[in-house]
């Protein structure tokens, strides 16, 4: 999986945002990357995740 940057993250839809956070919440529930390791596949995930996280955060707080 490629980095996924906020400036990328804030070009994407809605749609695609959720989708995205659905893949890499799945590619690490799934056990795709070693559990108890902190790999570089795994920090880069959980950062990616945080990221799409946020901007959902951030984005509901607009509105409000």
């Amino acid at each position: 999986m490629a980095v996924l940057r906020m400036s990328d993250a804030k070009k994407l839809s809605v749609a695609d945002r959720a989708t995205k956070l659905q893949e890499i919440t799945l590619a690490l529930g799934k056990g795709q990357v070693t559990a108890h390791k902190a790999t570089a596949k795994t920090k880069e995930l959980k950062r990616a995740r945080a990221r799409l996280l946020t901007l959902a955060q951030h984005e509901e707080g607009k509105k409000a």
